[in-house]
């Protein structure tokens, strides 16, 4: 039997209308003639999705009791008895009710695609199983329904439902998505404005992933071996001249024409590279690299065009931009081609740009006569001698006279000067020997012999050899510490790099580390800290070859790859000490760390001690007064009056006392030596205990309690005490025909308490400055303390492990949310009866 087709729509978040669209596509396919049954569609309660629903054939759904409460499922067995064309099911990660025959809803699907029935299913970014982690980490909320990958990549297709994060809030606002109950709580966490652009990017990734993967499957079935270039990735090549905020430029508009294009800029390094690089132009460039949206990197290689090319190709890349040459025609004429031409003859099926600069051609440059004398140098050289050698005996054969011996003499010196310039000393000393035997048996008397008559030709052959020996040992040592010096330019390029890394406010141990493993082509690199690897770059598996460096005392450096040679370890002992000064300032940056708090704390103590000057004094002066009142000899006093004076001191005593008491929570909460005592503790065993401190009722307060939330783990008493600080400050704020509204809620492993008043709010930039102690906004009356009652909450909940954070209200006014860990029930497992 044929399977039947698999689509499935996928959403970044709930609420953006799949189920919709899915309703939408099952009409478009009914009015088409197909036969189009909903296997089961979950509407929430959504007036929209609901009317959907009208006019089509919905199959009856199972109804099971487990535990006291009655679940209804998509009943499998019914829509396979009806065997419709296409069945619509929604939610495809749902786990179903215990004694279904699936355990999950994708397997029910599993088993209509197997019976030859179309199916058109709906799922959120969060529910892909391999995700799961992922969008835990960014909303914080774990998912426990999840689908397998590779269930939906079975999918014959694919289809990203998509809302703007803005949009979906506004929906979310306007009570299309969730009750109204809801509303400000899924605002405020899940439905954040960054979580839901995080999730909309991941499903987009995802999906382009998906194609990509597709694409390369169709590729592998047709054998399709060309490029097809469905990514653009640039590569720009930066030698540090002028000429590279040009190529950058150039590159990041070849990028941008593709969807999803990369830029990655490379600067080249080496023995035989480019000359001539300005440190300050790469870091400025790198600068532009990074605002274009790009990634830079740096390569040491013997052979630049080769390096270049081998990076292109390691990195996937489409595009390969590079300047036209700064060398002027006379130049490039004397040294031949030069790394363009090398690069375009290396580059295979990568695109090469070569674009012309203001600094094309606009210097004169003695021809690059090379820096080491590698084995393809030397054999030129060796070729130049066996070759120039015959024929210039033959020319000079050819014009011979009895006066041309110097002339003859003169013309292979510069002959071995030439060889010597190319090869080097060891080809330049088998021309001189070759020349002076050529000499000896054409020029010389007698003739086409090897014999000299004449002792002063004998000593004129002789400096011949000798002069040709010296001018080769020169060349040699001069090539010898050209490499040297290109080489040192190389490294002190490297070092630039992750200095300048650094400055820009990277990790230094991580750019170290990173620029490491690219300078010398190695597969992985790692910074091991008291044996424990802290900072990672490249491939985890471990080489065969491994270089393990000390890092200062209490650190090493492995290096896995090939063997360095001795000038790149005298390069690494460099980055070693870098690394080892990078470590030592990170401790120092920790010490700082610790050290903060206890000049906050001093600071505090401070403010304290200037607050409590003249805080203090009203209650005592007020209590004082009474008491002296009371105490007067000289006055006769009436029982109203002594009443009153009783009640004075009583209030400032009263009132001295909450001073106090506050003054002493905060010393403890700074100290550290707060007692909290967790507990399971009920929204509600603390939240009407409040209200009946402040002799609060409905016409000043509204309640939404939800009564499925969970307990929290809480000091009772502090938390009621943070509840009714919170209280008297939004009575204190809201309009008189305003109610406070106290709301509960769950999500993500945490209990939600929400406190909002409709007054005049505070501007979000300063919603931080609550919190600070002896802070009242703007409030001057000395009537409501030192300014320490939010601070104190804000205290007591972070010693109970939660969250104090304000919110603006909707429609104006501040919210204060109380976060709390959720009290994890502990059920006892009761086994399912046997079917």
């Amino acid at each position: 039997m044929k399977r039947g087709h698999f689509r499935v729509l996928l959403g970044a978040a709930p609420g953006v209308g799949k189920t919709y669209s899915m309703l939408e596509e099952g009409r478009r396919l009914k009015g088409e003639g197909a036969d189009v049954v909903v296997a089961v569609v979950e509407t929430h309660g959504r007036a929209g999705t609901s009317s959907m629903l009208l006019g089509f054939e919905v199959v009856p759904r199972s109804v099971s009791v487990h535990r006291g409460v009655e679940l209804s499922e998509m009943n499998l067995e019914a829509v396979l008895a009806r065997k419709p064309g296409v069945a619509l099911v929604d939610e495809l990660a749902h786990t179903n009710a215990p004694g279904s025959t699936h355990e999950k809803r994708w397997h029910d699907v599993e088993a209509l695609l197997a019976a030859g029935i179309d199916v058109i299913s709906t799922v959120n970014i969060q529910h892909i199983d391999s995700l799961a982690d992922v969008v835990e980490q960014i909303t914080g909320a774990k998912q426990r329904e999840t689908v397998p990958d590779s269930v939906l990549r079975s999918a014959d297709q694919i289809e990203v439902v998509d809302l703007a994060p803005q949009a979906l809030r506004d929906r979310l606002a306007g009570g299309f998505v969730y009750p109204a109950t809801r509303i400000d709580a899924a605002l405020s966490n899940y439905f954040r404005l960054g979580n839901l652009t995080a999730l909309r990017e991941l499903a987009l990734l995802w999906l382009a992933d998906e194609v990509d993967s597709a694409l390369k499957s169709y590729r592998a079935e047709h054998r399709i071996q060309s490029t097809w270039e469905a990514r653009e990735r640039v590569v720009v090549a930066l030698t540090g001249g002028p000429e590279g905020e040009t190529l950058l430029r150039r590159g990041a508009r070849i990028a941008a024409r593709s969807a999803g294009g990369q830029l990655l800029a490379v600067h080249v390094s080496s023995n035989d590279g480019l000359r001539g690089a300005d440190p300050g132009a790469l870091a400025a460039q790198r600068a532009l690299v990074d605002s274009l949206g790009g990634s830079y990197h740096q390569v040491i290689s013997d052979d630049v065009p080769r390096g270049l090319v081998e990076f292109a190709r390691a990195e996937n890349a489409t595009q390969l931009v590079i300047g036209v040459s700064r060398r002027s025609r006379v130049g490039a004429a004397l040294t031949g081609p030069g790394i363009g031409a090398t690069v375009i003859r290396e580059s295979g099926d990568i695109d090469v740009h070569i674009v012309t600069h203001a600094a094309a051609g606009g210097r004169f440059a003695l021809p690059r006569l090379g820096g080491a004398l590698t084995l393809r140098r030397r054999m030129i050289g060796l070729a130049v001698a066996l070759v120039g050698g015959p024929l210039v005996t033959w020319l000079l054969v050819a014009v011979q006279t009895k006066d041309s011996i110097t002339s003859d003499v003169l013309t292979y010196q510069l002959l071995v000067v030439v060889v010597a310039l190319v090869g080097g000393f060891g080809p330049a000393l088998f021309a001189a020997l070759l020349s002076g035997l050529t000499l000896d048996f054409f020029f010389v008397d007698p003739i086409y012999t090897v014999t000299v008559t004449e002792p002063v030709h004998l000593l004129a052959l002789g400096l011949y050899v000798l002069n040709a020996s010296l001018v080769s040992v020169v060349v040699d040592i001069a090539a010898r510490r050209t490499r040297s010096a290109r080489r040192a330019a190389a490294e002190s390029e490297l070092l630039a790099t992750v200095a300048g890394s650094v400055v820009r406010g990277q990790d230094a141990l991580q750019a170290l580390v990173t620029r490491t493993r690219e300078a010398f082509a190695l597969s992985s690199v790692r910074l091991l800290v008291d044996g424990q690897p802290t900072h990672v770059d490249g491939d985890t598996v471990p080489a065969d070859s491994v270089t393990v460096v000390a890092v200062g005392t209490r650190a090493q450096l492995e290096l896995h790859g090939a063997d360095l040679a001795a000038s790149e370890r005298r390069l690494l002992s460099v980055i070693a000490a870098q690394l080892d000064a990078a470590l030592e300032y990170s401790d120092l940056a920790e010490t700082a760390g610790e050290v903060a708090p206890l000049a906050q704390a001093d600071r505090v103590r401070s403010a304290l001690l200037a607050a409590v000057g003249h805080d203090l004094r009203r209650p005592l002066t007020a209590a004082t007064a009474a008491v002296s009142g009371l105490r007067a000899t000289d006055v006769t006093l009436t029982q109203t009056d002594r009443d009153e004076l009783l009640t004075t001191a009583q209030e400032s005593l009263d009132s001295l006392s909450l001073l106090v008491t506050n003054l002493l929570d905060v010393t403890r909460l700074q100290a550290g030596a707060l007692a909290v005592f967790l507990s399971p503790v009920d929204v509600e065993d603390v939240i009407l205990p409040a209200l009946d401190e402040l002799d609060l009722g409905p016409a000043v307060v509204e309640l939404d309690l939800p009564d499925d939330t969970s307990a929290v783990e809480a000091d009772h008493g502090l938390l009621e005490r943070v509840v009714v600080n919170l209280l008297s400050n939004a009575i204190r704020f809201s309009p008189p025909d305003q109610r406070v509204l106290i709301s509960a809620s769950e999500f993500g492993g945490a209990v939600e308490i929400r406190i909002a008043d409709h007054g005049p709010g505070v501007p979000p930039e300063r919603h931080n400055d609550i919190f600070v102690p002896f802070q009242r906004l703007g409030d001057t009356d000395n009537l409501t303390g030192l300014g320490l009652g939010l601070a104190l909450s804000k205290g007591f909940v972070e010693g109970m492990g939660g969250t104090l954070e304000a919110e603006d209200t909707p429609g104006g006014g501040l919210t204060m949310v109380i976060s709390l860990p959720a009290h994890q029930r502990t059920e006892t497992a009761v086994p399912e009866p046997a079917p």
